[in-house]
């Protein structure tokens, strides 16, 4: 995806001078918690996978970043000055445009198209967020699980993930004993094959 194929002009011309463009490698964080925040990450290409770290070291997935979307948590805490609370980390080879926060500030006021982006953004993460607390709260682990495997196949696209167990149950927050007894007990109903440091989704 072009840089500014986003935007139309004149934002896309503030998007051409003040945004740089940068490669993440799967597997390295582009924001950590309690870091500060100078940039508005956009993805281009590739997937960002937004986890929360909880007190007992675990951590849990809060959703998913696909080209064309951005953090808006990562917006909101550069805005106010005040260090992220999440981790966000490449799941595969990521291609990201990064907006001077300043700038995107600024650019509310000024572009009615960048306000309704940043806006479309805060709906879908609070109905993700949303979707996270009520699975926690309500939802089975093992359709947790499942639904996880199926978010990250359709993002990745591919029914054959690289992934361990104990990755996996880092992302929804459980340990690797109970999420190796949930996919063998998906693989007995034909629902996963498992593999070596990989899952495949019938």
């Amino acid at each position: 995806m072009n840089a500014t194929a986003l935007f139309r002009s004149p934002l896309r011309q503030e998007v051409q001078a003040f945004g740089t463009v940068k490669k993440i490698a799967a597997g390295a964080a582009l924001v950590h918690e309690n870091s500060h925040i100078h940039h508005l990450p956009i993805v281009l290409t590739g997937v960002i996978r937004v986890t929360r770290t909880e007190e007992d070291g675990r951590e849990l997935l809060l959703y998913y970043i696909a080209p064309g979307e951005s953090c808006i948590m990562s917006f909101l805490g550069g805005l106010h000055h005040d260090t992220s609370k999440v981790n966000a980390v490449a799941e595969e080879d990521s291609e990201i445009l990064l907006i001077p926060v300043q700038k995107a500030g600024e650019w509310v006021k000024q572009f009615p198209e960048w306000t309704d982006f940043i806006f479309k953004l805060y709906h879908k993460r609070f109905e993700e967020l949303l979707a996270v607390v009520n699975a926690v709260a309500f939802q089975r682990l093992d359709d947790r699980v499942l639904h996880v495997l199926k978010q990250k196949s359709q993002l990745l696209q591919t029914h054959e993930l690289k992934l361990t167990h104990q990755q996996l149950a880092d992302e929804v927050g459980s340990s690797r004993e109970v999420i190796s007894r949930i996919l063998k007990h998906l693989e007995h109903e034909g629902l996963v094959a498992l593999g070596r440091n990989k899952i495949t989704l019938v």
